[in-house]
């Protein structure tokens, strides 16, 4: 994998650049659609590619282990051939599933024991399968297995937590040596930086993770209800240890505001379920302000769901239609207003890049932070 880093911000630290694997380039900064179990829920692979158009996606490793498992993805291929997918896939590790398990699991040492969300049987995850997982996945960047904590979080237990996740880390890299890549390309492989909202942990650990030398880094535990502000002073605590010349992923993040802001602070890629999971509610984000479709102020708007017109969508159905479909339970509803809202990320994203490029990130930025904080 390389990294080219083309230019920074004179007024920020947001960064534009490059990210090369054998899957193609990546622009950065870059947003990732979250394809959890194999497909972006609800949106066609044509869809994606023509009109989404993303560089990158996201695979989970917690689920694709469950279903279709390993045997079936190694049978297919890996996870590229198997979902029809050419371009990049990242994968993360599963630890925020296990976080998310926390009535169904047990953290050791040696790894995490839980049971499965689907029927309740017993299965252990550990740094070192987690690594023959995502290899037989074939995702191009693949992620240490790490603990994500809660928050609030007691200060001892983040410690300990970080501690063991920079134990964990060390596994991963020394196993991962054992193993050949699957399907001839190469995969880059992120260490995850860990310590709740402790600024003295987020020093400690970016500075470990640093130290690995590894070709690029990740900033796990934010996004987990912390406050935003809590969110960019670890970021930003983070992003000041981290090394230049390497891609900054900082995961599970999150609004478009959290994501412009994570930007200014030196992140270079994102993903998030919002998107999807707000447009499936009805929830549409614009470069104006949010918009619940599913109000009755919406039946008799004719106008484009969107009239800037970012995805072929947003120009072809009104809102009253839009409105319509939801009001009558109609999946098409759903399907739309999920390409409006991975379209207006990827947008956003681009956008972003395009103004570090022009030199005037920061204004535009300032302007975009103010219009989307409101409820149309």
């Amino acid at each position: 994998m390389k990294f080219n880093l083309l230019k920074k911000d004179q007024n920020t630290k947001a960064r534009a650049a490059t990210l090369t694997t054998d899957h193609g380039v990546i622009e950065t900064p870059i947003f990732m659609p979250v394809g959890t179990v194999g497909t972006v829920k609800g949106v066609h692979q044509r869809e994606l590619k023509n009109d989404i158009n993303p560089d990158i996606i996201l695979g989970n490793t917690y689920h694709l282990y469950l279903r279709p498992q390993i045997e079936i993805l190694e049978k297919a291929g890996g996870l590229h051939k198997f979902m029809n997918w050419d371009r990049n896939i990242l994968t993360d590790s599963g630890g925020y599933q296990v976080y998310s398990l926390s009535a169904n699991r047990k953290i050791k040492e040696e790894g995490v024991k839980f049971r499965s969300h689907i029927d309740g049987s017993y299965h252990v995850f550990t740094p070192e399968n987690v690594m023959e997982i995502q290899r037989s996945i074939g995702a191009d960047i693949i992620m240490a297995f790490d603990e994500c904590t809660p928050y609030p979080c007691d200060y001892n237990y983040a410690r300990r937590s970080m501690h063991m996740t920079h134990r964990w880390l060390e596994r991963c890299i020394n196993h991962l040596e054992k193993l050949p890549f699957k399907y001839g390309y190469s995969q880059a492989f992120f260490p995850i930086v860990q310590g709740s909202t402790y600024k003295d942990l987020r020093k400690q650990s970016a500075e470990y993770i640093a130290n690995t030398n590894a070709v690029g880094n990740a900033i796990g535990g934010l996004s987990v209800g912390e406050p935003a502000e809590e969110m960019y002073a670890m970021t930003d605590v983070v992003c000041e240890i981290l090394p230049e010349d390497k891609p900054r992923y900082l995961m599970g993040v999150g609004t478009p505001i959290n994501i412009l802001e994570n930007i200014a602070l030196g992140i270079d890629m994102f993903d998030c379920v919002m998107p999807t999971r707000n447009a499936r509610n009805g929830m549409l984000f614009t470069a104006h302000g949010t918009i619940n479709i599913k109000n009755r102020k919406w039946a008799d708007d004719f106008s484009p769901i969107d009239e800037m017109g970012i995805t072929w969508v947003d120009t072809e159905y009104s809102k009253a239609y839009l409105k319509h479909l939801f009001s009558v339970n109609e999946l098409l509803g759903k399907q739309i207003a999920t390409i409006h809202n991975l379209g207006f990320y990827l947008w956003l994203v681009r956008e972003a890049r395009k103004r570090i490029l022009a030199g005037d990130f920061e204004t535009w930025k300032t302007m975009m932070v103010t219009q989307m904080d409101k409820r149309l």
